[in-house]
């Protein structure tokens, strides 16, 4: 295994100010500039900014955020977590992210992924009921516009293209994209056929789970007949100075957002026993000291076989200043503990 790499994601949680009431969209959008440069002055290597089109969430547009981000950023890879590519237009992604690679100097790169939440689709004028055969095959076209040479390609819900391209091109002549996967064998054998890297979005259950999709994923490269190629995790967490702190840090947060979501998927209220259990050695919370946390990342790297972690370290309200510890002690005392452990 190569060296893991250690990144972050947020999802552009509305976060509460000092006064206990939620921030503007504004002012939350440029704490999430603020939390990346933090992240890449302390040597991480991915930040990834997710879209919602919910009142919760700030972010709309990544890659707008991404390019800003970029501007004042010199190392740290920048990308979505997750790009809705279903209720998008694949030729419209691909420009804005080589877009964002020259900006950025190379350094763009888009998680390509279905989405948990259905919002989008409604807004942009798609039928829920071609949930599953939106992202197939707009993914097909967005793999092809990979190539960037001269396109020809035909499906069935756009018209076909026929020798036309795409620009700006990009440097490396392609875009490096993940195909993001909640659980789903298919998507993980998709991924394989098209050669493209897998992150698996663990957020619930014992990331341990997982591993017969990594399992599978390399199998089916094998048998493709395509080199191995990198699987990454993207969970949720929280790091504060001791784990009784994290967990307090996080809770009221986490209920609440917990609780809400659950209304609308039909799931129980959370618990602080469910919480905490979800925050054990077992679970797929990485809540807790920096020791916690990074064994934690040791234990399901090895299990799973991963060459990145990328730790969603926004979590409902949970305040800016508590959100820029986290990621302070992740860089700091998280990442060089793995290191050594690993």
């Amino acid at each position: 295994m190569a060296q893991l790499e250690l990144g972050l994601d947020t999802f552009g949680d509305v976060t509460f100010g000092d006064d206990g009431t939620p921030l503007p969209y504004d002012q939350v959008i440029r704490n999430i500039v603020d939390q990346a440069v933090l992240a890449d002055e302390l040597g991480l290597a991915f930040f990834g900014v997710g879209e919602h089109h919910r009142e919760d969430f700030a972010v709309t547009a990544p890659e707008v955020v991404l390019a800003a981000i970029a501007a004042r950023t010199t190392n740290i890879h920048l990308g979505t977590a997750v790009t809705v590519l279903s209720s998008d237009d694949p030729i419209r992604v691909y420009e804005r992210f080589a877009t964002l690679d020259a900006l950025s100097n190379g350094r763009a790169e888009v998680i390509l992924g279905r989405g948990s939440f259905t919002e989008s689709f409604p807004l942009f004028g798609f039928d829920l009921s071609q949930y599953e055969e939106l992202f197939s095959e707009k993914l097909d076209l967005f793999a092809a516009l990979r190539e960037e040479g001269p396109i020809t390609w035909s499906g069935h819900l756009r018209p076909p293209l026929d020798g036309q391209e795409v620009f700006p091109k990009t440097a490396a002549g392609g875009l490096t994209t993940w195909i993001g996967v909640g659980g789903s064998p298919e998507s993980v054998i998709r991924a394989a056929r098209y050669g493209l890297p897998l992150m698996l979005a663990i957020i619930g259950g014992p990331p341990a789970q997982f591993k017969p999709y990594a399992d599978l994923y390399r199998q089916a490269l094998e048998q493709l007949g395509k080199p191995l190629l990198p699987i990454g995790v993207h969970s949720p967490g929280h790091v504060a100075d001791t784990d009784e702190q994290a967990l307090d840090e996080l809770w009221p947060h986490y209920e609440v957002q917990r609780t809400r979501i659950g209304r609308e998927r039909g799931w129980p209220p959370a618990t602080r026993a469910e919480f905490e259990a979800s925050a054990g050695p077992e679970g797929a919370l990485y809540v807790g000291s920096p020791q916690t946390v990074a064994d934690k990342i040791v234990r399901n790297t090895r299990i799973l076989g991963i060459d990145r972690f990328d730790l969603k370290f926004s979590n409902g309200t949970l305040a800016h200043d508590k959100l820029m510890r986290s990621i302070e002690l992740y860089g700091k005392e998280v990442v060089p503990l793995v290191r050594v452990a690993l």
